[in-house]
């Protein structure tokens, strides 16, 4: 014997209808109209019936779960229009780690400075400390997560170095200072929300609220995580 099907939920026995009447319409059998003769008497029979007998729905109800499929709707169009990772097959731990992080970053709960060391077209050896965030806000995603295009250092990054010519800038971004004059620590950066700086040396600890991720990639030759969950200062 097959297994009782659960209820459906209100909003999807509503997916399908643009109006109330619409609805009622679908809970009309042919034998009821026949008896009754007329539309907009079965539509005014149906309507108290109660959910649990028939699956009819009141007018008010029929209103909110309409109004709550649309902003489920609306919901998953805007996350799917905001994240680029959305839908992609990632199918490399590099692209993997940025789609966890997309989010977070993209809200400001977390700024995340990731190293990359590779080769340019060139073949020089490059590298760079890369504000996830901030690229997140300036360019599009969607090519990197798709494959089509890798994401690599550049010139305008927090800090960026050409290892054969020994090029080097540095540079503020929208989350993070540079302390460079600081022999003591090294190369820090500081973040802009909670004026708590991240340190880079493998070495030393990675300071409050950040923690560092080194991972293996195929797509490049190094590459290392730098999350730093952000805090508001008093």
């Amino acid at each position: 014997m097959a297994q009782d099907r659960a209820p459906a939920a209100p909003e999807e026995l509503v997916a399908s209808f643009h109006t109330y009447e619409d609805f009622l319409d679908s809970r009309v059998t042919a034998q009821a109209l026949y008896y009754l003769g007329d539309e907009d008497l079965a539509r005014r029979v149906l309507e108290p019936g109660p959910d649990a007998v028939g699956g009819v729905l009141t007018r008010k109800e029929f209103e909110a779960a309409s109004g709550a499929a649309v902003a489920s709707r609306q919901s998953n169009q805007r996350q799917e229009r905001t994240l680029a990772s959305a839908g992609k097959e990632l199918k490399d731990n590099f692209l993997r780690a940025l789609a966890q992080r997309e989010e977070a970053n993209r809200s400001g709960k977390m700024n995340t400075i990731i190293f990359i060391r590779d080769r340019n077209a060139s073949g020089n050896e490059i590298s760079a400390y890369i504000d996830y965030a901030h690229r997140l806000q300036t360019e599009d995603f969607k090519p990197y997560f798709s494959g089509k295009k890798r994401l690599m250092p550049r010139r305008s990054d927090l800090s960026f170095f050409n290892w054969n010519t020994q090029l080097s800038t540095s540079n503020p971004s929208a989350n993070y200072e540079l302390i460079v004059d600081n022999p003591d620590t090294g190369l820090l950066f500081k973040n802009k929300r909670d004026r708590k700086c991240v340190n880079v040396d493998p070495m030393a600890a990675t300071g409050d609220n950040s923690c560092r991720t080194p991972l293996s990639s195929e797509l490049y030759t190094q590459v290392v995580f730098y999350d730093h969950i952000t805090r508001r200062t008093s």
